[in-house]
């Protein structure tokens, strides 16, 4: 398993990320998710060569709960 950091832009407050927190926990490839409202940073965990479906699934979710945010790997 591979760590994985992004940094997570116009998220508007710590509730929105909590609830995407626990949307994106649904994902099964991925383990650990974490976001961090007050650093914006998205962080999560899962195998080199789930990655790219992982950020799909990811884009999806966030794009659907939050249209405003976006990510960007650091």
């Amino acid at each position: 398993m591979n760590t994985y950091k992004f940094n997570i832009k116009n998220l508007d407050c710590a509730n929105c990320a909590n609830q995407l927190e626990k949307t994106l926990q649904t994902i099964n490839i991925i383990k650990n998710v974490r976001i961090s409202f007050i650093t914006q940073k998205l962080i999560f965990e899962c195998l080199e060569e789930n990655k790219s479906l992982a950020l799909e699934q990811i884009k999806k979710i966030i794009k659907k709960e939050e249209p405003d945010v976006t990510i960007e790997e650091v």
